[in-house]
């Protein structure tokens, strides 16, 4: 494959904002920003629960929750709705905050002052943590499975698989992160290397695909979505790579979204955690089963632009609660595939089991 070859995602431990909470008066966006540290958290315990509470654990409040906008927080978004309008209607609380960047969760979820308890982040970031923090974080569910999408301009209908992509050139969003690494291994189990991909930001590769300068490109929902909305009819959903993924029938999930937890915080308040998987489910299984309303949620949140391109975008997101057993199986799978196209996706080694946060029966 040619093109641009850059480092793998870097984790970025930069100044956070402080977090906002789920209430009107916290929402302030001018509130002063708190400083990142880069000390570690201590290292994870080999079981899932704790044998005593460390002596150092604030006393509990609600839980602090981040989410990314876009696909992976899309899951979230009716928890985060309750817990902002109706919070007796949960079984516990929550201080919630919706972010732009996985590097300003990275820096709220570390230090000795975390500003997070969980947060939704890419999947390959989690096993980065992971492993820069010596088990700082566990990962406790899979929130998305994949959300990329091959788009094909100018009208035409040439790209309906990825044998369809020799050739070409292909424009793409998310270099040194989980969708360079997604394309370049379906690239090479296709045997495509004569593929040429070129990076770019997804609005730089939406305006060359609205304005037919570029043929071909890859984009997350809900990007390819509003680029597929605002074509009117000129820029269509060729491949969705979820399936492609599970074509190769390799026994592999295509898993971009994992929850993370603080070790500290689930070490000393699993009930709270436990709590949170199952509202966590609940809010999935709601925005999967009420597209129409779930939208308006999400718009509203800001999680995307807009109601219409959020209904558009739900079904290709491919939400999925996976926790437990199916969790840890998933994600050993996926980032033994992400290793294998370059370790530096996953920290240079692959996390060991310990990752894993999983309740007891």
């Amino acid at each position: 494959m040619r093109g641009k070859k850059l480092p793998a995602l870097l984790l970025a431990f930069a100044l956070l904002f402080a977090l906002p909470a789920c209430n009107p008066a916290a929402e302030n966006p001018s509130a002063a920003p708190s400083q990142a540290a880069s000390q570690a958290l201590p290292s994870a315990a080999p079981s899932s629960q704790p044998s005593e509470t460390p002596s150092n654990a604030a006393p509990y409040g609600p839980i602090r929750l981040a989410v990314l906008s876009g696909p992976t927080g899309i899951g979230a978004a009716r928890l985060i709705d309750i817990a902002k309008n109706n919070p007796v209607d949960l079984h516990t609380t929550y201080e919630c905050g919706i972010f732009t960047d996985n590097s300003e969760l990275v820096a709220g979820l570390t230090g000795p002052d975390p500003e997070f308890d969980i947060a939704t982040v890419a999947s390959n970031v989690a096993a980065n943590l992971y492993n820069k923090t010596d088990g700082g974080v566990r990962i406790i569910a899979a929130g998305t499975l994949g959300v990329l999408h091959i788009l094909e301009s100018g009208g035409k209908t040439e790209i309906n698989s990825m044998a369809d992509l020799a050739g070409r050139t292909i424009y793409a969003a998310g270099q040194g992160a989980n969708p360079e690494y997604i394309l370049r291994y379906l690239l090479q189990e296709n045997e495509l290397d004569d593929v040429e991909v070129v990076f770019a930001g997804a609005s730089e590769i939406s305006a060359k695909l609205l304005s037919g300068e570029i043929e071909c490109a890859m984009l997350p929902v809900p990007a390819a979505t509003a680029a597929i909305l605002k074509s009117e009819g000129k820029v269509r959903q060729a491949i969705d790579l979820t399936e492609a993924w599970d074509g190769l029938k390799n026994g592999s999930q295509l898993i971009m979204t994992a929850v993370v937890v603080r070790t500290e915080f689930a070490e000393a308040y699993p009930e709270q955690v436990d709590a949170f998987l199952t509202e966590y489910k609940e809010s999935i299984d709601y925005v999967n089963n009420n597209v129409d309303a779930a939208a308006e949620i999400i718009a509203a949140l800001g999680i995307t632009p807009s109601a219409s391109i959020a209904k558009q975008a739900i079904p290709q997101c491919h939400l999925a609660f996976l926790s437990g057993t199916e969790m840890v199986a998933g994600m050993s799978d996926y980032y033994s595939v992400l290793y294998s196209i370059d370790p530096a996706a996953v920290g240079g080694v692959l996390p060991d089991g310990a990752i894993y946060w999983v309740p007891a029966a």
